[in-house]
């Protein structure tokens, strides 16, 4: 059986590289001791909360409706300052507590981002009552943060990030 979420990422991936005219590498894990499973399903279930919340709050605000291109950005604040602050590096020298970057947990939640626009393409995401309007948007708005959150794992540089907006959304 083929995995349409690891192949979403993928293709997400290839399409970053065309764009950019380079491959991308995956960030270091940083010289932290690796986290247990325990931690890094910790992390995950509390990034996983956070889009929901944020998701949430979307749906309340309607937000989406404005007419922006870094939309997903507004939409998921505290999910993707939770994705920052996994793949932070440096801290400022009176921090209290080293970098412990983690980008391992950001893989986790890729595929669970991937899941969920595979799930909302095939329709068995839940609720399924919904109405098409707010499972387009929410697909929609899932899509948008898989390539925000890549972004943010490649750590590329605000240059790299408008060149890849400027490309038709027909490239995906």
């Amino acid at each position: 059986m083929i995995n349409r979420a690891g192949t979403l990422i993928r293709s997400r991936c290839e399409r970053l590289e065309r764009i950019l005219g380079r491959r991308l590498e995956v960030p270091e894990g940083g010289s932290h001791q690796a986290l247990s499973d325990e931690a890094r399903e910790y992390l995950r279930e509390e990034a996983e909360a956070l889009y929901w919340d944020d998701l949430k709050w979307e749906r309340v605000t309607s937000e989406e409706d404005l007419d922006l291109v870094a939309v997903a950005q507004l939409s998921f604040p505290g999910f993707l300052a939770f994705i920052r602050g996994l793949l932070l590096n440096e801290v400022m020298p009176d921090s209290m507590a080293p970098a412990a970057p983690s980008p391992q947990v950001v893989e986790d939640l890729l595929t669970f981002l991937a899941q969920h626009v595979v799930d909302l393409e095939d329709g068995t995401a839940e609720p399924q009552d919904r109405v098409l309007d707010e499972v387009c948007s929410e697909l929609d708005l899932t899509s948008q943060l898989i390539d925000v959150v890549l972004c943010h794992f490649y750590q590329l540089g605000l240059e790299e990030i408008k060149q890849i907006a400027a490309e038709p959304a027909s490239s995906l």
